[in-house]
């Protein structure tokens, strides 16, 4: 029997992500998230780096997180900030995001 350790109440969540960083951009599938994070499943295997930004493709925000695990094309990631919107004008760091994200389809 498994004992549940997490102390947050995690939801389920059916949505389109885009993880960015250094040499990735890989598009993933929201599998379900939290308040400080959320889990992820990749479209293909691949080591992660630790830091990233995972873009809300339909939302068109992008948030700063952590990974935090990762076991095959599933990963755990960390908030480490609040997100941003990449409509508009966006500060210089978000610029790769933003192109990023309008390569995979955002408006």
């Amino acid at each position: 029997m498994t004992t549940e350790r997490r102390l947050e109440i995690r939801l389920p969540a059916d949505g389109r992500g885009l993880l960015v960083g250094p040499g990735v951009e890989q598009a993933c599938k929201l599998v379900d998230q939290s308040a400080s994070g959320l889990r992820v499943r990749l479209d293909r295997s691949g080591a992660l780096p630790r830091d990233l930004t995972i873009v809300d493709v339909p939302g068109g925000v992008a948030t700063p997180v952590n990974v935090v695990w990762q076991k095959g094309q599933e990963a755990g990631l960390k908030r480490a900030g609040d997100g941003a919107t990449l409509r508009g004008l966006v500060p210089g760091r978000l610029v790769p995001v933003r192109d990023a994200w309008r390569r995979a389809g955002g408006r």
